[in-house]
């Protein structure tokens, strides 16, 4: 897993403050209150709500 427990247990979705979950695919952290999927790119999510992609 690219992204830390750690790490995990601490973001938030930037637009509702929800909490996010590693996808299947382990690509991206989803948020299911917005339908938002924030992608992981070079092991870093892009916390971003403009560069987000709906589930």
């Amino acid at each position: 897993m690219a992204v830390s427990k750690e790490l995990l247990e601490i973001l938030r979705c930037p637009k509702c403050k929800g909490p996010v979950q590693l996808n299947s695919d382990q690509s991206g952290l989803a948020c299911e209150q917005c339908g938002l999927l924030y992608e992981i790119r070079d092991d870093i999510p892009i916390m971003l709500i403009e560069e987000a992609k709906e589930l």
